[in-house]
């Protein structure tokens, strides 16, 4: 685990950018075979180790998790050229999925896609490491009498 960033921080992050959401659901009985369809040895490990490899390909940070991993992008674009690029590794892997599960039900994949624009999220580390958003932009500390609602620039109720 890396240092704690400080007490109570929140995160500054340039302009807008993408979340991304992606995950699995595994056949219990065959998990070998679910792996295998998840693209084995070329699967989530190898992509992210490769676009960290490239950061010109827009991805910002990551946190990887079982079954659902999340992906900070500059943008939806720079998401977008990496799905289709048939130089990145994901379409191929994309491909195998399906050429091995077909119509098959025994391994499942999901993924979910928010474009947040500049300002509109909001974000608080309490004796963290630099974790999640926190990795993709700037750890700064806030005040003790900073709340959610201010920091989204929300209006009074």
């Amino acid at each position: 685990m890396g240092a704690v960033a400080g007490r109570r921080m929140t995160v500054e992050i340039d302009g807008d950018f993408v979340v991304f959401l992606i995950g699995a659901r595994f056949d219990k009985f065959h998990l070998a075979r679910s792996l295998m369809d998840l693209g084995g040895r070329r699967g989530m490990r190898h992509m992210l180790e490769y676009l960290v490899a490239r950061p010109e390909k827009g991805l910002l940070a990551y946190e990887m998790g079982i079954p659902t991993f999340v992906q900070y992008w500059r943008s939806f674009e720079h998401l977008e050229a990496f799905a289709k690029d048939k130089d990145d590794p994901h379409l191929d892997v994309w491909r195998n999925y399906w050429r091995r599960v077909g119509r098959t039900d025994r391994t499942g994949i999901w993924h979910e896609t928010y474009l947040v624009k500049a300002g509109d999220y909001e974000a608080v580390y309490g004796n963290m490491p630099p974790h999640g958003l926190g990795k993709a932009g700037r750890l700064i500390p806030i005040s003790e009498a900073s709340s959610a609602r201010t920091r989204l620039g929300a209006p009074s109720t």
